[in-house]
């Protein structure tokens, strides 16, 4: 296939950035889109210019690193992460404009590589439980009922790629946030921080500069885990209940 390339190009954080046409040829339907990238670079190397900067690191659609807007879409056109696309879905002569996530809480660093420490700083407040040392305890000795295990199981798949602020047009965090809050507020492990996690994380969260959420549903149409909507619902629950717990507004 032949494509042209439309790259967000910005040297680094206190420098504007534009968008920089290039052409490529004999890309096969079979490489991944970050293959294709690859080649890009080698093209750009080879003439003495700037390979473009983007991140990645598994390519096994575990760590959500590769994270990319592709023609507006968060990870491109399929759901799935950006180095679990392949050029099969895109066909000969299309352009396709390649754009890092666009969020205040996440700054270009250069190129398509964003800052997404934010994200650490949001679990940082909360998002562990308290393990006491010594013998490890039975892992059957406290029991979960399953549909608590499968909704605890079901956000903790969340891999905070950040496809979910890059897709809703507030560039809110709520969906990460309530993921990682849920899965661990369900269990029995998860209770004794129960209530100041859920206020820690979302205060964090609103301090990092993430927008508001209005449930406008993007998050979870871009989410490559699958991530439900209604886990910003029960987190909103879960905030309400902390907060007449502890007298907090």
């Amino acid at each position: 296939m032949k494509l042209t390339l439309r790259v967000w190009r910005q040297k680094n954080a206190d420098e504007p950035g534009a968008m920089s046409t290039y052409h490529v040829d004999d890309i096969s339907q079979d490489m991944s889109f970050l293959e294709m990238l690859d080649t890009l670079n080698e093209e750009l190397t080879l003439k003495g210019e700037d390979p473009v900067a983007f991140d990645h690191d598994c390519r096994e659609g575990i760590c959500g690193a590769c994270s990319l807007v592709i023609n507006g879409d968060a990870h491109g056109p399929e759901r799935t992460t950006t180095c679990q696309l392949h050029m099969r879905s895109f066909s000969d002569g299309d352009t396709i404009d390649i754009e890092p996530w666009r969020a205040s809480a996440f700054p270009v660093i250069k190129d398509l590589v964003v800052d997404r420490t934010a994200f650490d700083r949001v679990i940082q407040s909360g998002g562990y439980i308290s393990a006491p040392t010594g013998t490890a305890p039975e892992a059957h000795a406290t029991p979960v009922p399953k549909p608590d295990a499968d909704y605890a199981f079901e956000n903790a798949e969340c891999i905070g790629c950040g496809a979910c602020v890059a897709a809703c047009p507030n560039g809110s965090a709520m969906l990460f946030t309530a993921a990682k809050v849920s899965h661990l507020n369900v269990l029995p492990q998860g209770a004794p921080e129960r209530e100041s996690r859920v206020l820690d994380m979302v205060a964090t969260m609103d301090a990092e500069g993430f927008g508001g959420c209005t449930l406008a549903g993007e998050c979870a149409t871009a989410c490559p885990k699958g991530i439900p909507l209604f886990s910003i619902t029960n987190m909103n629950k879960e905030w309400l209940r902390a907060t007449r717990k502890s007298g907090k507004r």
